[in-house]
């Protein structure tokens, strides 16, 4: 019996030793599971990461107005922007911009900055410059291109010469006027010549002076600040920019006629500067009508809009140039208007302000009959609640 029960002894410590060491190794295994399960948990929040900062990459590449490409050392795109997507698998002439970029790119994979312009004739005409750039990325041989469409810099840079060429020209006539006169003046003895050469240099001054008024004033429109907004009876505003006009007319011989419509009417706008686009157009309206005519003015409700209208019965404008008379310096009967003292700015400020107050301007002309330029402004009660959302 002693021998049998220590028998049962060795067997019940072997088992319990046994029992020992399973339960140990499966502490082991359930930590060495815990530890996998926690080194993909981690994994898995490295990978979100990573895809949520490819995704804020992608969005900042995609704002970008340029378009971007950035290419491996094997030439394998690695990253392309919106921009950028759309000059790949185009047609017509954005098709010469992806095949640019592509040569340009084995060009920087050589080492070396490669630049290229792109002109496309559309419609519309468009410039594009392509800069392709050697870099390295994690010791490896990378190329970006960047693709700058630079239509609109060019087409502000032509306007800004030939704003410059066009003023120039505008001082440098009567300025030169002015010093010949002054000259011949000095050295006339007899009165009645010097009353008129004295007229000559006052009429020059006078050209000079509205030049500059005018110039002053496109610049404050074009300024970029908003005008003030304020509720305006059209007859208010119809009525004082005649009465501006009026004593040059009476000048000229023309008679301006100012229809009763639209005396219950009212709009939004900047009280001085509606004034001055309706003063522009009557002043246009005076200049280029015949003696002895009348130049009618009207407004009206249409819609949403205001339409103020102004004819005139004189020499009308030609097809050819309808599309242009709004243009800095563009006059359609260049001897008339220096024979009137016109700058050439008047239609321009009035675009612009039709521009600051969201409206349009329509222009109808028959050569020889006359011409109508009608302003459609937002009525008062049509743009009530933008001005209170915007206050």
């Amino acid at each position: 019996m002693t021998i049998a029960l220590v028998v049962v002894v060795i067997v019940a410590l072997g088992l319990g030793v046994a029992l020992v060491v399973v339960a140990g190794r499966r502490r082991g295994l359930q930590a060495e599971v815990a530890r996998l399960e926690r080194g993909i948990d981690d994994a898995s929040a490295r990978t979100t990461a990573l895809e949520a900062e490819r995704l804020r990459l992608e969005r900042a590449f995609d704002a970008i107005p340029q378009g971007v490409v950035l290419v491996d050392d094997q030439g394998e795109v690695v990253v392309r922007n919106t921009t950028a997507a759309g000059f790949s698998g185009a047609r017509h002439g954005e098709a010469l911009v992806e095949a640019a970029v592509a040569e340009l790119m084995t060009d920087a994979l050589k080492g070396r900055v490669a630049t290229r312009t792109v002109d496309l004739f559309g419609p519309p005409r468009r410039t594009v410059v392509i800069t392709a750039t050697p870099i390295s990325v994690a010791e490896r041989r990378c190329v970006l291109a960047v693709i700058d469409d630079v239509s609109e810099r060019r087409r502000l840079e032509a306007v800004r010469r030939d704003f410059v060429a066009n003023i120039s020209h505008e001082l440098k006539t009567p300025v030169g006027a002015l010093g010949l006169l002054a000259e011949t003046l000095l050295a006339e003895d007899d009165p009645a010549v010097a009353q008129r050469l004295a007229e000559r240099i006052q009429t020059e001054a006078f050209r000079v002076g509205h030049t500059i008024e005018d110039l002053l004033e496109l610049s404050r429109i074009e300024s970029g600040e908003l005008p003030s907004r304020e509720v305006l009876p059209v007859h208010v505003v119809v009525s004082e920019a005649v009465e501006r006009i009026r004593p040059a007319a009476e000048q000229a011989g023309i008679v301006v006629e100012l229809s009763d419509s639209g005396r219950d009417l009212t709009l939004l706008g900047d009280r001085r500067q509606l004034i001055s686009a309706l003063y522009n157009l009557l002043d246009n309206a005076v200049k280029y009508s015949d003696e002895e005519s009348t130049v009618e003015v009207g407004a009206s409700r249409a819609g949403e809009s205001v339409e103020i209208a102004v004819t005139d019965h004189g020499i009308g404008i030609p097809v050819r140039d309808l599309g242009r008379v709004f243009e800095r310096f563009y006059r359609v009967d260049q001897a008339r208007s220096r024979r009137t003292g016109g700058t050439g700015l008047g239609l321009s400020i009035v675009r612009h302000v039709v521009g600051n107050h969201h409206g349009d301007i329509r222009v109808e002309s028959r050569l020889g009959e006359g011409s109508t330029f009608t302003l459609c402004l937002p009525a008062a009660a049509g743009v009530a609640d933008e001005i209170a959302a915007t206050g």
